[in-house]
């Protein structure tokens, strides 16, 4: 008789065991395909380059799953538009999730950009007595010491305000103050607290104070954060720089108007007591202008103040945006970093960045060049002949010390110039790129190494171009316009040298190109073009600029081609480009809104306000 299994006691044939083999297989097959994938070891590298950013493969229970990827996910509608949210070409959505490999996951467009949303400026105020009659030459001096104040403190994230007397009349202590024999001086002083009060408090500064200092500074990252918990000042600043909440500043403010002593009192500190104000000793990071600091350490723009005012201020304007530039050369000792990650055909595509830091190395103009800001006596000033270093490299380092300044090619513009091929077509598309995202893997292959997957690199890119310490070390600019932006000063807080050879004047030290200092080449980044490549690369830049813009129907097909057939890399060039769309768009929108206070003193309105510098095109009928 044929001999039968038992399993468990029970005794089986032949085929009831086949059959529960067969069972038994088929769970552990369903077993390795839904739990292998979440439990494979990953290497060093890996497990390093994507702590921060955990991804795991969806799982399908029903229809209603909320991963894109599921085929039976049910149609939503798409995020609302917000305000502000389109400019020149580009458009973009504000969300927490802005980390999401690809934007049209969550913004269901795969034209609309996924930004971090803004963060809140804290305001900052000075005053200014629009009630003294000056002639048009001090407030043109005034006004250009202003912009200054204002863009300085723009860049390291806070909101400028400039203060009047029209806000000060808006306080309900406004006729008491007019009903008091008081000094001059006094009153002038209190109007400054009666306008700040009167917006709700937060932090008053005088016009002659500049922050001096890294963007990261503790203090200022105390000062941007908006919560002061009691009145304070700082030691030696006299009235330069308050910060408070309204409660307290109005209770200061009543103590000064009705002190007993008040008809003798100057300022408004000595007519309130010791223990009203929180006095801080530290203030490094602050650098104050006043009539003192300029008599002891800056004599020449004292006696020019003396001599001429007018023309005393604009130099001691010229003055401060020297100190402004030279501590932002200070704070990258390592130089400047042009990316170039394909060194052999994008020296042209490179060549506005390539630019912008050759202006930024050179010394803006002073009066007084040697000299060092007053909280930052031990600076190492900016000297023509030792400028600091610009640098091409073809991979982006992750180094405090130096500043990257990246040119986003769209994904045709890439391949155009590094075939040097005007003719692609979808076919070539499909049958001759052997790695998609490129320019993603060529950027970020030094810091994530190889076996990273695109999305990785997108999330990775997103972090270099806004994150809280990206922003403030590197600028990302697109390959497809041949200018510059038109608001850099309000990037980095001051005014940057322009080109001599833009009109053949010599009003700045900054070389022409056939003088401009040569980027340091490592051969390990690549080859260096020959001549007759040099040559060739504006006439296929140009084309890729056309293409980018056509609508012409096979322009569009191949344009569009080649974005599917390159995700990450078409993901990172709307982000770069939506991301600096959205800064301008407001700062353009504060600054038009701020120019009508205080008789506009301090104001920057461009008279176009598209400039077109964001646009794949030069047509201005696109803006927004």
């Amino acid at each position: 008789m044929p001999k039968h299994g038992a399993i468990l006691g029970f005794r089986l044939g032949p085929r009831r065991i086949s059959f529960l083999l067969v069972i038994v297989g088929l769970f552990a097959l369903f077993t390795l395909l839904f739990t292998l994938p979440n439990g494979i070891p990953t290497g060093p590298s890996l497990s390093k380059s994507i702590a921060d950013h955990k991804f795991s493969i969806p799982k399908y229970k029903d229809k209603f799953s909320s991963s894109i990827l599921n085929p039976f996910r049910p149609a939503s509608h798409k995020p609302p538009e917000q305000q502000n949210s389109t400019y020149g070409g580009s458009s973009w959505y504000s969300n927490w999730n802005w980390r999401s490999p690809f934007s049209s996951s969550i913004t269901l467009d795969e034209n609309r950009s996924l930004l971090p949303p803004l963060q809140d400026r804290a305001p900052i105020y000075c005053y200014y007595d629009t009630t003294t009659q000056r002639s048009e030459a001090t407030k043109e001096a005034d006004s250009a010491l202003l912009l200054t104040w204002r863009r300085a403190w723009w860049a390291q994230g806070f909101k400028p305000i400039i203060l009047s007397a029209a806000e000060a009349m808006n306080n309900p202590l406004y006729d008491e103050l007019q009903r008091l024999d008081v000094e001059p001086t006094f009153k002038k002083d209190i109007m400054r607290w009666l306008a700040w009060e009167n917006m709700g408090g937060g932090l008053l500064s005088h016009h002659l104070l500049f922050p001096m200092a890294a963007h990261e500074d503790s203090l200022l990252s105390f000062l941007r954060r908006g919560e002061y918990p009691g009145l304070t000042r700082w030691e030696g600043f006299d009235n330069a720089l308050f910060a408070g909440p309204k409660a307290q500043i109005a209770e200061a403010i009543t103590q000064a108007l009705r002190n007993p002593k008040k008809k003798s009192a100057k300022d408004f500190i000595a007519a309130v007591t010791s223990d009203t104000f929180r006095v801080d000793p530290s203030h490094e990071s602050l650098a104050f202008y006043d009539s003192k600091t300029v008599e002891k350490s800056y004599k020449k723009v004292s006696d020019e103040v003396a001599a001429d005012r007018d023309k005393g201020m604009k130099s001691l304007n010229l003055l401060i945006n020297f100190h402004l530039h030279n501590t932002w050369q200070d704070n990258f000792s390592s130089g400047i970093a042009v990316l170039k990650p394909m060194p052999a055909h994008t020296s042209h595509m490179i060549e506005p960045a390539l630019d912008l830091a050759t202006r930024l190395i050179a010394c803006s103009e002073s009066p007084m060049p040697a000299t060092c800001p007053p909280n930052l006596p031990k600076c190492t000033p900016c000297i023509p002949t030792h400028p600091m270093g610009i640098a091409t490299p073809a991979r982006y380092r992750n180094t405090s010390g130096l500043y990257t300044i990246g040119t986003v090619p769209h994904p045709y513009t890439l391949r155009t110039l590094d075939t040097l091929r005007d003719n692609i077509d979808v076919a070539w598309v499909r049958r001759e790129i052997k790695r998609r995202d490129e320019w993603l893997y060529l950027v970020f292959q030094e810091h994530l190494g190889t076996g990273i997957p695109s999305s990785v690199r997108a999330v990775k890119f997103k972090d270099a171009v806004a994150g809280d310490w990206a922003t403030s070390h590197s600028l990302w600019l697109t390959a497809e316009k041949e200018s510059l932006p038109l608001d850099l000063d309000w990037w980095f807080g001051f005014e940057i040298p322009q080109n001599t050879t833009d009109d053949g004047k010599s009003e700045t030290p900054v070389p022409g190109p056939e003088r401009r200092p040569k980027p340091k080449h490592n051969p390990d980044d690549g080859p260096i073009a020959s001549d007759e490549e040099l040559s060739r690369e504006p006439h296929f830049l140009e084309r890729a600029r056309e293409v980018a813009k056509s609508e012409l129907e096979e322009d569009v097909r191949v344009r569009s081609a080649m974005e599917a057939w390159n995700l990450a890399d078409t993901e990172a060039w709307r982000f770069a480009r939506a991301f600096l769309a959205r800064a301008r768009v407001e700062r353009l929108k504060w600054e038009e809104e701020e120019s009508i206070y205080a008789d506009g003193v301090g104001s920057d309105v461009e008279k176009k306000r598209g400039g077109g510098w964001l646009r794949w095109g030069d047509d201005d009928k696109n803006d927004d």
